[in-house]
């Protein structure tokens, strides 16, 4: 999955650029940098059979709420449940004037682990059968069953001593590639010396590893204004296994061919903003922020009230 942290700062620069911090509070970005270490591989979605709604407004249902949980980086698949998937059961319930959606993520042994109510929908519209209707319904509910997931896989975590939440990662440093001057050099460098901390250790050697991450440069000659370049940077944040999890992209316009020499301070303010960045996609896979869900009431819950 990947997501991307924009840096703009629009102002020419000569031997050095002042970098503000962006990534400090991430807010809203962290829960989509890390959501790709699910306990499911994927997440089936099943056609339901929902009194009130025709076949093709069901089928319609399971097809807009994978792609919604897709779009939230869940592996979301909508097809019958298959055997060793996890997979969400839909339901719904009249309440008052309302049908009230609800959802339940079950294990592959079709036992409830966690749920959650969707938004009321009036009993008029439900029988409408509005495709839009059906497409915000599973809009809306897609955030609530991802957070749930979130909560499973901390929990999941939780229990494990082995896990990123109890030890620190371990990461390798491939370097940097492509950028002028002495560029790759002397970001490689400051980020690495940028990096350390208390619950992540970096290193050169890239076997047994938690993490790699690889810094990517690009320079480009801009038409307006004249004379002038940008440079990007992606700090790119895999797996071992070439799973991208996230990348911190910097971008920036220069005075052309400034940056063909020694970087200096340049590199140091690049690499200490990146280092940050990239620990906060390392920290949010690690599920160390995430709140472990608790245990359902009854484990041997399968099934869930319908119409």
């Amino acid at each position: 999955m990947r997501r991307f942290l924009p840096l703009l700062l629009p102002i020419a620069l000569s031997g050095c650029f002042d970098m503000p911090h962006p990534f400090s509070n991430p807010g809203d970005q962290a829960k989509y940098l890390t959501t790709a270490n699910l306990p499911p591989s994927r997440l089936d979605v099943p056609t339901p059979k929902l009194a009130g709604l025709s076949d093709t407004s069901a089928t319609l249902l399971a097809h807009e709420l994978a792609t919604a949980m897709v779009n939230q980086s869940v592996p979301a698949i909508a097809q019958p449940a298959r055997r060793g998937d996890w997979w969400l059961q839909i339901t719904a319930q009249p309440q008052g004037g309302n049908i009230v959606p609800h959802y339940a993520l079950m294990t592959p042994k079709n036992q409830m682990r966690a749920e959650r109510d969707g938004t009321p929908v009036s009993a008029a519209q439900w029988t409408l059968n509005d495709p839009l209707l059906i497409k915000t319904m599973a809009t809306e509910a897609a955030p609530a069953i991802t957070d749930l997931l979130t909560g499973v896989q901390a929990s999941l975590m939780q229990q494990d001593p082995n896990s990123l939440m109890h030890r620190p990662s371990k990461t390798c440093f491939e370097g940097v590639q492509g950028a002028p001057g002495d560029g790759n050099v002397a970001l490689g460098r400051a980020f690495y010396s940028s990096f350390p901390n208390n619950t992540d250790t970096i290193q050169t050697d890239c076997a047994k590893v938690d993490f790699i991450i690889r810094g990517v440069a690009k320079l480009t000659t801009l038409q307006t204004p004249p004379s002038t370049q940008q440079i990007e940077i992606a700090w790119r944040v895999r797996t071992p296994k070439g799973d991208e999890l996230g990348a911190a992209t910097q971008i920036h316009a220069i005075p052309a061919h400034s940056l063909d020499g020694p970087w200096g301070d340049t590199a140091l303010s690049a690499a200490s903003e990146a280092a940050e960045a990239v620990h906060t996609i390392i920290t949010n896979y690690s599920g160390r922020t995430h709140t472990p869900l608790p245990a359902p009431a009854s484990e041997s819950k399968n099934t869930s009230k319908g119409t």
